[in-house]
């Protein structure tokens, strides 16, 4: 993906191109992040860092939710993340940062 930054924000991509309960990664100011959409059209962004196996695989996991939380689980060994705030649900002292986003004219802008 080609990114355009605008000082601590940068522009990934369409609103269209993220399918619904799928991830996707996007290289932001040097830093691999995770980017889903659930099928209430929420985004959420996450590093893409598993820090279990310290493999760059979030965006492949599998996105659902435990009660009302968004989550996606590792493919590696599987720990669930609050898609909202990053924590480990499996782990608590565990987390992965999490990025604000924003949705601009269908673009896609992620907050770093």
């Amino acid at each position: 993906m080609t990114l355009l930054s605008t000082s601590a924000s940068a522009v990934v991509c369409r609103y269209a191109d993220l399918l619904p309960e799928r991830g996707v990664a996007a290289l932001v100011e040097g830093r691999q992040i995770a980017l889903f959409r659930t099928y209430d059209g929420e985004i959420f962004a996450l590093s893409n860092k598993d820090p279990f196996s310290g493999a760059n695989v979030l965006s492949r996991g599998i996105v659902g939710n435990r009660g009302d939380v968004p989550t996606v689980a590792s493919p590696m060994y599987k720990q669930v993340f609050d898609l909202r705030t990053g924590r480990c649900l499996d782990d608590p002292e565990v987390s992965v940062a999490a990025y604000p986003v924003t949705v601009v004219d269908g673009m896609v802008i992620v907050d770093g």
